[in-house]
């Protein structure tokens, strides 16, 4: 499915509706109010959450969270239905999304340098590339377990790493929370599993796992950037929450601090959030503008 049906197809799954914006996506929320949408996956869950508390307790803010497909999440933006979005992979994993929308949406910043994307496995998988996974395809019984349909990865791996290595497994969508379920289930009866998998992710703190590598005449992934998007307008009907999200930024043991918190606590995740909040008010200080 091309990304012009699958937004489609997704918009018709989901609808947004937020207190003070008109349906013509104009905006008329008053300035302390902040509409943020996000993707199931690890990271942004964790620091979405984190950015809510902060905004509310810190700077007293009124804020809404959506969880959405990748889709429905730009198109929420750039119809200005919501303020931003808090998970944008560049150059390359949401590079089609960017075409598709960017003349509708401005970027504010990085949240985090040095991403990660690729097939994993288990560390006791005994083949270290990908071109090596047709061998074997019986013992991954010929599937490659995915998340969500209309991600970055999702979209890579069937229309670039499939066709390009000639490989005999089938990617199957799932989600994120369901990609981790197969792979703890997969570990503990030691089983071979191929995922679709990314860093930062609390899974590389709790297993041994490494990405299978890729031909240099085959690569398709590379070092990334997650950035946050915003509305068009943001910056001139709401400073400084633009200029928050434009601070964000963790380094890698801060963010993997936060997501094993997150995963490892039975608390609500908004009060992990507040309680890595106070654990860390020097960086949480240095947001705010």
């Amino acid at each position: 499915m091309n990304l012009k049906k699958l937004v489609l197809v997704s918009m018709m799954m989901l609808v947004f509706v937020v207190p003070g914006l008109t349906a013509a996506g104009q905006q008329e929320a008053p300035e302390k109010e902040a509409n943020l949408v996000y993707v199931n996956w690890a990271e942004g869950i964790a620091y979405t959450h984190l950015a809510k508390v902060v905004l509310e307790e810190k700077m007293g803010y009124t804020v809404n969270i959506m969880a959405a497909d990748v889709g429905p999440a730009y198109t929420a933006i750039a119809r200005g239905d919501m303020d931003a979005f808090m998970e944008t992979w560049l150059p390359v994993l949401h590079s089609d999304y960017l075409e598709t929308f960017g003349d509708d949406i401005i970027d504010l910043g990085h949240v985090y340098e040095g991403t990660q994307s690729g097939l994993v496995v288990p560390e006791y998988v005994t083949i270290d590339n990908i071109s090596e996974l047709n061998d074997y395809a019986d013992k991954f019984r010929g599937r490659i377990t995915g998340i969500d349909s209309g991600a970055g990865i999702m979209i890579t791996t069937e229309n670039d790493v499939i066709p390009m290595y000639d490989l005999d497994l089938e990617l199957l969508p799932s989600s994120g929370p369901a990609m981790t379920a197969a792979l703890q289930d997969a570990i503990n009866r030691e089983e071979w599993i191929v995922v679709t998998g990314w860093d930062p992710h609390w899974k590389f703190g709790r297993w041994d796992l490494k990405f299978l590598e890729q031909d240099p005449d085959k690569e398709v992934w590379g070092d990334e950037n997650i950035h946050i998007m915003g509305r068009e307008g943001l910056r001139e009907d709401k400073p400084e929450l633009a200029q928050f999200l434009e601070n964000m930024f963790f380094t890698t043991d801060q963010l993997a601090d936060l997501m094993l918190q997150v995963e490892q606590s039975d608390d609500d995740v908004m009060d992990v959030a507040r309680d890595w909040m106070h654990q860390n008010e020097d960086l949480i200080l240095s947001w705010i503008p």
